[in-house]
């Protein structure tokens, strides 16, 4: 009777070399391809391995430097519609170079994803992409700083995507989108059609990406000689839910406002519904403005003007230059830019 390993309960890579007469070593060296082995001895192992059901241990593989080599996708929240297209561009980039990607959402958990690339660096993943913004602490730095000081010396590398920079000397790659920029272009529109009392739907106040987001709004307004109201900078999340809530809580409130910046497309969406349920007219009695350039953001009635950020390249490059492939594989630090698109949802104020 062929021996199974009693601790996984499944065969073994003996029970495969038993099987089809060979030793365990001219197993390895068929299923790693990598060495040459006689016709026949290679149908006889691959036979085994058909009757046998035999899987090769992921982890041993790795240790042994043969087998798919793959990457890491860290992120927060996999249904966020902007992280789906960046999963997307490394997927297909990762598969264009014969790699295969691994998606982890941690739902914010730090444990989760320190134990998520502890397990990357112990099966010599290519590299390890972490995606989104964070609160930018000593804790943070330190904390990703060992995480990228692990990773190099399994011979992997750590690319950060629109997360904060560490300090110089760092293994890390750091890629990043013109965020700050992109919302100073967008406010600027929407003053531009002479709106002064515009209300932003931010996210959460220690976020990179949503402290960023409100820097473009305030600098826009001070390129401009204008100081907004402190009362028109509302803080919730990057979700509908949230959109919907604080337009809520503005009409309740009875704050004044001609316009609506939010800090993405999926809170537009959702202030866009609370504004019709107030009976309020997009553009005509308020206009409004997203960020990100998800797709649905052109079928909203109105369509949504918006800031394009370019997620999906964002996550080809994230690959290219963490495998060193391309132009881009001996920079550190990218950054790539964005721009307005200008649809339906802003029109000019009248009396200005």
């Amino acid at each position: 009777m062929t021996r199974k390993s009693e601790a996984a309960g499944r065969s073994t890579i003996r029970d495969v070399a038993a099987r089809a007469g060979v030793s365990a070593s001219t197993v390895s060296r068929v299923l790693a391809g990598d060495y040459p082995v006689s016709a026949a001895a290679r149908g006889r192992v691959l036979r085994a391995v058909r009757e046998l059901d035999y899987v090769a241990d992921a982890r041993a593989k790795a240790v042994a430097g043969v087998g798919t080599p793959t990457l890491a996708f860290v992120l927060e929240d996999i249904t966020g519609p902007s992280f789906a297209h960046m999963a997307h561009g490394v997927e297909r980039e990762a598969a264009r170079l014969g790699h295969l990607s691994l998606v982890c959402s941690t739902d914010g958990d730090v444990r989760r994803e320190l134990e998520f690339i502890e397990m990357m660096r112990a099966q010599r993943a290519a590299a390890v992409i972490l995606v989104g913004g964070a609160a930018d602490t000593p804790e943070y730095r330190e904390r990703t700083g060992r995480i990228a000081d692990s990773l190099a010396s399994a011979g992997s590398r750590l690319v950060l995507c629109g997360r904060p920079p560490l300090g110089p000397g760092a293994p890390v790659t750091v890629i990043e989108y013109d965020n700050e920029g992109g919302a100073y272009a967008l406010v600027a529109h929407v003053l531009a059609q002479g709106h002064r009392r515009v209300l932003f739907l931010g996210g959460k106040p220690d976020h990179t990406t949503a402290m960023g987001r409100e820097r473009g709004y305030l600098a826009a307004h001070r390129a401009r000689g204008l100081e907004p109201d402190p009362a028109l900078l509302l803080h919730g999340d990057f979700t509908r839910d949230s959109g919907h809530r604080l337009i809520r809580r503005a009409l309740a409130a009875g704050l004044e406002f001609s316009a609506v910046v939010a800090a993405t497309d999926m809170v537009a969406a959702g202030a866009l519904t609370a504004l019709h349920e107030a009976g309020l007219g997009v553009p005509g009695d308020v206009s409004l403005a997203g960020y990100d350039d998800i797709p649905f953001a052109r079928d909203l009635h109105p369509a949504l003007t918006t800031v394009h950020v370019p997620y999906e390249e964002l996550g080809r490059l994230a690959v290219r230059t963490a495998l060193g492939h391309g132009e881009e594989s001996a920079a550190e630090h990218l950054l790539l830019g964005t721009h307005v698109v200008v649809r339906d949802s802003v029109a000019a104020h009248g009396g200005h």
